[in-house]
């Protein structure tokens, strides 16, 4: 469990990352401080409006990739 908050900062690092490797389709961080993504290229964007917000959002992508990932090895 977290003991402090979630930073812009961190957020971006993640999204930057995921989006490097691949796992999103597009990743925006637009100038009202707001993060525009879209896992794939016909899924619906998501626009995250507040750092808390979009951690959780990625905390089910990682979850989501994990799970795949697992389901793979089998």
């Amino acid at each position: 469990m977290r003991t402090t908050p979630a930073t812009s900062s961190e957020v971006n690092s993640w999204i930057a990352t995921l989006h490097q490797a691949g796992h999103l389709y597009r990743a925006e961080n637009e100038p009202d401080g707001t993060w525009t993504v879209q896992r794939r290229r016909h899924s619906r964007p998501w626009t995250l409006h507040h750092p808390v917000l979009a951690m959780d959002w990625i905390e089910d992508l990682l979850h989501d990739l994990r799970q795949r990932e697992a389901g793979r090895n089998r």
